[in-house]
């Protein structure tokens, strides 16, 4: 069974879907305060082998991911939203990809995030996430990123030195 969408709650999708995209960004880009911002002060996360206050796991998350891989891609989809008044409950599947230091192999993940998220003023932020594994492989990769093909390619990188920032500020050709 699945719940109807009203207009009015349309808003409300709309802007929880914003806060996991920005959190999936947040985590490519090993922005420890981007992360943050989408969590509630007393907010708790279940990552399995860490399971403690959202706030301690933003700021250790970008220096572990950047320690381990190169680049990572966080994508996220089939996210079913239940509403409760001001308190959202989301399932969202999660496809993540992790290029390893080396660029010689790559993990992929897929599994599924459960989030919490309460909604405070206009504001929705998570206040409890759980990660789900449901499947995980590693396999050797050839990187092509410098190829012929694919050299004059902007090249994307986890820090504020991807072409994002540029982007985003205007600083960019067609920003």
């Amino acid at each position: 069974m699945t719940d109807s969408i009203d207009p009015a709650s349309l808003a409300d999708r709309l802007a929880i879907q914003d806060v996991l995209h920005h959190h999936c960004r947040g985590l490519d880009r090993n922005d420890g305060p981007a992360v943050a911002h989408c969590y509630w002060p007393e907010a708790e996360v279940d990552y399995g082998n860490f399971q403690g206050p959202a706030s301690q796991f933003a700021e250790l998350i970008g220096p572990a991911l950047s320690e381990a891989y190169q680049l990572t891609r966080h994508c996220i989809s089939n996210t079913l939203i239940s509403f409760d008044g001001s308190t959202a409950r989301a399932e969202s599947y999660v496809e993540a990809s992790h290029l390893a230091a080396d660029g010689n192999s790559e993990m992929r993940f897929g599994g599924r995030y459960l989030d919490l998220l309460e909604k405070r003023g206009d504001q929705w932020r998570m206040t409890f996430r759980r990660v789900v594994m449901d499947w995980s492989q590693t396999r050797p990769l050839a990187d092509e990123r410098q190829s012929a093909a694919f050299a004059a390619l902007s090249k994307g990188r986890n820090d504020h030195q991807d072409p994002l920032y540029a982007f985003l500020k205007g600083d960019s050709e067609h920003g």
